[in-house]
């Protein structure tokens, strides 16, 4: 895990000047460390060389596809968070960016306070990365090494399918887990395209967690991708 830094250390990849210059303009002000590359060669270089906190990544790049990028990223670390900022939004290319290792998807034209947000909770989710933390906003209690729910102090009694699907989930809370990751996990490879079975358990564990599905406070859907655990 890397050390935890006064100044997190952000790498915008992206081949437009006005976009890499309005996201160092933003992100400066809101106290990262911001440095650009503009083509294929020179992002994986700054990830040598810089070693970020955190990567923003566009797919469509001088010099080949940005899944080359990302693939140069995971086999230095599994760990090191990437959002892709795209143009494309197909949702048959965000799941498959997703599955590729890429740990969010923002489509543009985009909300700054929106992509600001994802930004922070992924650099939270890195700092937990090793320690199984619980998860309390003082409504809801996640205890992963007790393997306990507890809400408004009460017990939350889930089934196995619902327990495993709601850990993966707070494992990697503000990050979007795909319902092919998910299946996988849970149901096992044979299952991967049972995307049923997820609407059927995400829905038990909303009535559970009491979250409401038309504004969730924890679960969150990505349409046709899969679901985020928000943290409350």
């Amino acid at each position: 895990m890397k050390p935890v830094r006064d100044r997190p250390r952000i790498l915008v990849i992206d081949d437009e000047s006005a976009i890499r210059r309005f996201l160092r303009i933003s992100l400066s002000s809101q106290g990262y460390d911001v440095a650009e590359a503009r083509d294929v060669d020179s992002g994986i270089a700054q990830v040598d060389t810089m070693d970020p906190d955190l990567v923003v990544l566009d797919l469509g790049l001088p010099g080949g596809d940005g899944r080359r990028v990302l693939g140069a990223i995971r086999e230095r670390s599994a760990e090191l968070p990437v959002i892709i900022l795209s143009v494309r939004s197909d949702e048959g290319g965000k799941v498959d960016a997703l599955d590729a290792g890429a740990n969010d998807y923002v489509t543009k034209p985009f909300g700054l306070p929106e992509l600001l947000a994802r930004i922070r909770r992924l650099l939270r989710s890195e700092a937990g990365q090793g320690r199984a933390v619980p998860f309390d906003d003082g409504r809801l209690r996640i205890d992963p090494e007790a393997r306990t729910v507890t809400l408004q102090g009460g017990p939350v009694h889930l089934t196995r399918k619902e327990y495993g699907v709601l850990r993966i989930l707070v494992e990697h809370s503000g990050r979007v887990v795909t319902q092919r990751h998910l299946l996988q996990q849970v149901w096992g490879p044979a299952h991967a395209e049972r995307t049923h079975y997820l609407r059927i358990i995400v829905g038990r564990l909303r009535q559970k967690l009491g979250d409401d599905p038309t504004e969730p406070t924890y679960i969150v859907t990505e349409p046709a991708v899969g679901y985020r655990f928000t943290g409350g």
